[in-house]
């Protein structure tokens, strides 16, 4: 079983995602299990405090790092521990198989202007992004990573071979799907699909894959 530990100032955030889905049936399963540790619980004053002015002055305020050290230690996690961070490497499907073979994932979740050093250089083992932008906090990338992960484990999914499909497993970006109806508002689906001939739809499909992934600089 994985353990899936997600520490952040707002565990309610993950609630209605997790228990829907794959995520859930992966759960339901014994295939993984999510513990999602409230940050505040780590503060130390009555208003639950976990941030603070940076040192040097600037706008907006920074994570304290004694919080996301306690609550690590709390829960006894071990490495992978990852700083969702702007500042980290882009997440791949490579990073996604990685985390899915191991037994524990930790996922600590920033908020506000940014998160103290610290936390990045002595207690995270890796920092990841989900591109060149920012969010309102590391919680909706948290998601994604976990959402990444889960579908990948064994039994997660009732059909492996629909995720052996998908882009980026083992290749670059997938071919264009249709379903019924054939033709739509005057937009008809490829005859080749239609065809019948598994080997021309075989080839077809990684010539399209192969096409997309140079035309979008895979």
């Amino acid at each position: 079983m994985l353990t899936i530990n997600i520490i952040s100032i707002f565990p309610d955030f993950f609630t209605g995602p997790l228990g829907l889905s794959i995520p859930k049936r992966a759960a339901e399963a014994g295939l993984v299990r999510y513990n999602c540790v409230d940050l505040r619980s780590f503060a130390t004053d009555k208003h639950k405090t976990v941030d603070d002015a940076p040192f040097g002055g600037g706008p907006g305020m920074v994570m304290k790092p004694a919080p996301f050290f306690d609550a690590v230690e709390s829960v006894g996690a071990t490495a992978p521990i990852v700083l969702l961070s702007p500042r980290g490497k882009v997440f791949s499907h490579a990073d996604a198989v990685r985390f899915a073979e191991g037994t524990e994932l930790t996922l600590l979740c920033g908020h506000y202007k940014d998160v103290d050093q610290r936390v990045a250089d002595h207690l995270a083992t890796e920092e990841i992004s989900l591109g060149d932008f920012v969010l309102s906090g590391g919680e909706p990338a948290a998601l994604a990573v976990v959402d990444a992960v889960v579908r990948l484990l064994p039994g997660a999914m009732s059909d492996i071979e629909s995720a052996r499909t998908d882009s980026f497993f083992d290749r670059g970006l997938s071919a264009p799907s249709y379903t019924r109806p054939a033709e739509y508002r005057g937009f008809k689906v490829p005859d080749v699909l239609l065809s019948g001939n598994h080997a021309e739809i075989d080839r077809w499909r990684r010539e399209e894959g192969e096409r997309l992934t140079r035309e979008r600089g895979g």
